[in-house]
């Protein structure tokens, strides 16, 4: 599959696609709705310096990779949609805990606390996300449909990088903290509801499956491509960690739909690798105007352009995985973008919050210096795709 687009099948999009897709948006939100209130609540309410606040939230990251060594056995051994139900089940408890902690005004003794705490969250919430994109959105689509299914259900989880944000701070403006956690537990009460309403067919255990494989988790011969994700990420996630304007985030939403229409008419008979290269420019082209210019307009165009590069950037990302994926390993290809994507966000807030406490200027530079770092080294991966892709 060399062309830019992936074909448009429109009965891909039934009930339980829906359901699973709009699931995989509000799992995605649990997320995101956090990012930029989450540090600002452990400074000032939980009195935490901003080394430990950026260290917690960078553990949810490493979270991300605790749990999937584990998941061909759990969905083999267990009924696939439960595992992905207990995983959220358990993420909402342990926001919970935070909602209880703040509803009663109670100081954080130790943020190792919140350390395991978030390290927990990232890996219930891995386990739910891997296992809902690898497996579930799988199931419930055609053979032939399965690549349109993943790139689709993952416009979805994108889209939620701009509204849990925009969400978060609207909400935390108007009604504090304590409300963006009960909203957060709500999208995951919800995930619960959407996974139940879709019939999965039983599968009989096999009894041959390792308890511990990369099946499912990591495709060790991506990794090129994943480190190449990982530098874009990591700006995104430093961008995100200095922003705090709801304005910057509905631009960034804007950009994600201009990034869909350019897709099906701009880049459908463009060269392969003219995404990930406009992307990647319209991004640099972004955090030049906000380090050297302070207009209003700026506050348009950039999250717009920033919203355009990062769109495009993930879903080619997406499908390179895919098509670098050998036979039976579409699930782990989903996997791996995945953990690049989310880990890569999560370091980059961390750093942000930790290493710039504040500093606007130096952070969206540093975001830039990894933005042309991304850039020079994918004129490698891209030749090294070509060279290993398998579809």
């Amino acid at each position: 599959m060399n062309s830019q687009s992936t074909p448009v099948h429109i009965r891909l999009w039934h009930k339980d696609f829906w359901l699973m897709a709009i699931a995989n948006f509000l799992l995605a939100m649990t997320v995101y709705m956090l990012v930029p209130t989450m540090p600002r609540w452990l400074m000032d309410a939980q009195q935490f310096s901003a080394q430990d606040a950026g260290i917690a939230m960078a553990a949810f990251g490493v979270g991300l990779f605790a749990l999937g060594a584990f998941i061909s056995y759990m969905v083999q051994h267990y009924r696939r949609n439960l595992v992905c139900i207990f995983a959220v089940l358990v993420e909402a408890l342990l926001i919970t805990a935070l909602y209880y902690i703040d509803g009663l005004h109670m100081r954080v003794a130790n943020p190792m606390v919140v350390f395991v705490q978030r390290f927990a969250q990232g890996a219930v919430f891995g386990l739910a996300q891997m296992v809902l994109t690898s497996t579930l959105i799988i199931d419930t689509s055609e053979s032939f449909q399965r690549t349109e299914a993943n790139h689709s259900a993952a416009w979805f989880s994108r889209f939620a990088l701009s509204m849990g944000p925009m969400a978060g701070l609207l909400i935390g403006r108007i009604a504090g903290f304590h409300y963006v956690l009960l909203a957060t537990m709500a999208c995951a009460m919800a995930v619960v509801v959407l996974v139940l309403l879709v019939n999965f067919p039983f599968r009989a255990p096999q009894d041959d499956i390792p308890t511990v494989s990369l099946d499912r988790f990591f495709l060790p011969h991506g990794f090129p491509l994943f480190v190449n994700l990982q530098l874009v990420t990591l700006a995104v996630g430093i961008i995100l960690s200095v922003v705090m304007i709801e304005q910057f985030y509905s631009m960034m939403m804007v950009g994600f739909a201009v990034a869909i229409l350019s897709q099906r008419f701009v880049f459908k008979n463009a060269e392969l690798k003219s995404e990930v290269v406009t992307g990647l420019i319209l991004m640099g082209v972004a955090l030049l105007m906000m380090i050297t210019r302070h207009l209003p307009i700026v506050m348009y165009a950039a999250p717009l352009f920033i919203g355009m590069g990062v769109g495009l950037i993930g879903s080619r990302f997406l499908l390179f995985f895919i098509k670098l994926s050998r036979h039976c390993q579409r699930g782990t290809s989903q996997s791996t973008f995945l953990l690049g994507w989310e880990s890569g966000i999560a370091w980059g807030v961390g750093a942000g919050v930790a290493i710039f406490q504040g500093n606007i200027t130096a952070a969206l530079i540093a975001a830039l210096v990894l933005v042309i770092a991304a850039l020079a080294m994918y004129h490698f991966t891209h030749n090294w795709f070509t060279n290993n892709k398998n579809r």
